[in-house]
């Protein structure tokens, strides 16, 4: 490190090399730019990892975050209760369906509430009388974060083997080959399986599940004792069109994840909505579920909760999503006439620009250079598998749009040189 700018902070996903670019750290945002310590005020089209659908610094969510401070600083879910959490609560059964879910579980991060959940299907089956239903199952190129037991259960090539992740209890499938592998994973080992986790849209890439897989699924589910659980951390809260993508299921889900557009990036949250069905299972047994985060469900994070779901009916924010989605397929189609853009996917406002150089898809490091050349030309874009993803937050206007479009445009031209 001799000769070298010292970092007091570990910088994830990187490596050390791409530390001492200023354009790279941050100091302040507001509404849909984020300002570098070089002086530069960048157009964010990654919503802040897919956190502030409503812009930066939104004032509402703000004030009823430091209402909650000051007349409740901390309280705990530990063995109890507090008012905050249970009216935070109510308002996620309400809006995500009191016919489809009974009781919200609290947690920290999209990965804490995916370890939360695979414990709970787990000690379910246990209490269906099916202990030996330990196996949790997920997709290839699926993200669930990367907590120790998320870890195991994200089918992208992320260290498991480095970190020892443990995946005796997990198995993977295809999504692309219309259920298939699925249906032989299930007549293989069905009777071991406790629940199947899916991404309505694959986190990773923008890659929807068609109408083909889900209907497998919703076959696997007639047929199996699982719980099915939709992990909707990144497609939550009309992302990706609907106000939850796992409505157009074929069957609704058991469990239902949700993280990042909840605080609209105000405070470490995620939330566990469970069936009325699972609830009973602990509640005939009288049974204890044994998980507790120190930081989950404080007063705080659930003001957050409550103010964003205010603003987010105050604002009309599905439906500016919504046209937003439209404005922004007439960007994708024109950046799709790029000779080094072979392909557009997703849906709403998460979308994935794939690329190829000389006939190959890019690699991970060339990736990563189109997204510095698009920083460089004034955009922050989120890195995918052979793609960049945008990911705007729903207050955009037209010409922040069309900036976009220009940033992505020279960004991909420059990387090329």
């Amino acid at each position: 490190m001799t000769g070298e700018a010292r970092h007091a902070v570990w910088q994830s996903l990187t490596a050390r090399r791409a530390w001492d670019d200023p354009s790279a750290t941050a100091t302040s945002a507001e509404g849909v730019r984020v300002h570098g310590a070089d002086g530069v005020a960048r157009l964010c089209a990654t919503s802040g990892l897919w956190n502030v659908p409503l812009g930066y610094g939104n004032a509402a969510v703000a004030d009823r975050v430091a209402e909650a401070l000051r007349s409740a600083s901390y309280l705990s879910l530990f063995r109890s209760s507090h008012t905050y959490a249970e009216e935070a609560a109510e308002a996620l059964i309400d809006i995500t369906g009191s016919e489809r879910f009974a009781r919200v579980l609290f947690s920290t991060s999209g990965s804490a509430a995916n370890d939360l959940t695979m414990k709970l299907v787990r000690q379910a089956a246990a209490l269906r009388g099916s202990p030996e239903r330990a196996i949790v199952v997920g997709l290839h190129g699926g993200y669930h974060g990367l907590t120790y037991g998320a870890l195991s259960l994200s089918g992208d090539p992320l260290g498991q083997t480095v970190y020892s992740a443990d995946r005796r209890g997990v198995r993977h499938v295809s999504a692309v080959d219309g259920g298939a592998q699925l249906r032989q994973l299930f007549a293989r080992e069905g009777e071991r399986i406790a629940a199947l986790v899916l991404e309505p849209l694959l986190g990773s890439g923008a890659f929807p599940l068609d109408d083909e897989f889900r209907a497998a699924v919703a076959e696997i589910r007639a047929s199996h004792d699982i719980a099915l659980v939709a992990d909707e951390v990144a497609t939550g809260f009309a992302r990706t069109g609907p106000l939850f993508a796992s409505a157009s299921w074929p069957v609704a889900p058991d469990i239902m994840v949700l993280s990042k557009a909840l605080t609209n990036g105000a405070a470490a949250a995620s939330a566990v909505l469970v069936s009325e069905e699972i609830c009973d299972l602990f509640d005939r047994a009288d049974a204890v579920f044994v998980h507790g985060e120190t930081q989950a469900g404080t007063p705080a994070s659930c003001a957050a909760i409550l103010a964003t779901l205010s603003e987010f009916v105050r604002m009309d924010a599905a439906a500016r999503a919504g046209r937003l989605a439209t404005r922004l397929d007439g960007a994708l189609a024109r950046i799709g006439d790029h000779p080094d853009v072979t392909g557009v996917r997703g849906a709403g406002c998460f979308r994935a620009i794939v690329l190829s150089r000389d006939g190959e898809p890019l690699s991970g490091e060339e990736v990563a250079g189109v997204v510095t050349a698009v920083r460089r030309a004034g955009a922050l874009v989120q890195p995918g598998p052979s793609c960049i993803q945008l990911i705007p937050a729903y207050v955009y206007e037209r010409a922040e749009l069309d900036e976009l479009e220009t940033a992505v445009l020279h960004g991909i031209d420059e990387a090329a040189a």
